[in-house]
């Protein structure tokens, strides 16, 4: 039987962190597609988003995740306490993600809710699955922002009111719309571009300490 060579983790140069906001208490950055959030397993994939950021924040640490192939804001905390507050907000949801992807085909209609449980898919891990039996419950909003005939994709805003793995593209492969460039989901549509086509654009929240409204806003790089 032959066994496939695991795929080699090659994280982007380090050239620096792209911030969008930072004070004492907490840093809204950039990360690349191709870049882990967190350190993987083996200490070759100890490079992450989160070990660059402590290099110059010791204190950094990582309130939530993005794919390793998605690019776009993520928020890290500086210090315990301000990781707990931060949790906190994640946990009760009131923390509003908005993502930016080009996906295969034209939405019909063109502004929708998916409503598909989630769970994984054990034997292909780490696929996750439309799971009735045994998912959790995950919705996306979804509404079109552009489409090209020529190419026959769309650009669309994607927002996750749930924040389950793979969720915006299990759920966008699911309805027949599949994420350019997602290997794992877009079957033919994930071999037309070297990168997922999917980036967090906006993150909204209220500050913890400061207890004022935050609105971050990152332009997609495709």
């Amino acid at each position: 039987m032959l066994i496939p060579s695991p795929t080699i983790y090659t994280p982007p140069p380090d050239n620096g962190i792209d911030f969008a906001y930072r004070d004492e208490f907490l840093l809204v950055v950039n990360k690349p597609s191709g870049l882990l959030s967190v350190p993987g397993r083996g200490e070759e994939k100890l490079d992450s988003l989160t070990v660059r950021v402590q290099k110059e924040f010791p204190d950094a640490l990582g309130v939530h995740r993005l794919d390793m192939s998605t690019s776009g804001l993520m928020i890290l905390a500086l210090g315990k306490e301000m990781h707990r507050l931060l949790s906190r907000l994640f946990r009760e949801h009131k923390v509003s993600k908005r993502y930016v992807a080009l996906v295969a085909g034209r939405l019909d209609p063109a502004i929708g809710v998916v409503d598909l449980p989630l769970g994984s898919d054990w034997p292909n891990r780490p696929r996750q699955k439309v799971d009735f039996a045994g998912g959790k419950s995950s919705l996306t909003r979804y509404r079109l922002l552009a489409h090209d005939v020529a190419t026959g994709t769309s650009r669309v805003e994607l927002e996750p009111l749930t924040g389950r793995t793979h969720q915006l593209r299990v759920h966008m492969a699911v309805i027949g719309h599949p994420i350019v460039g997602d290997t794992l989901y877009g079957g033919a549509a994930g071999a037309t571009a070297e990168r997922l086509l999917l980036h967090a654009s906006e993150l909204s929240f209220t500050h913890p300490f400061i207890t004022e409204p935050l609105t971050l806003v990152s332009e997609a790089p495709f």
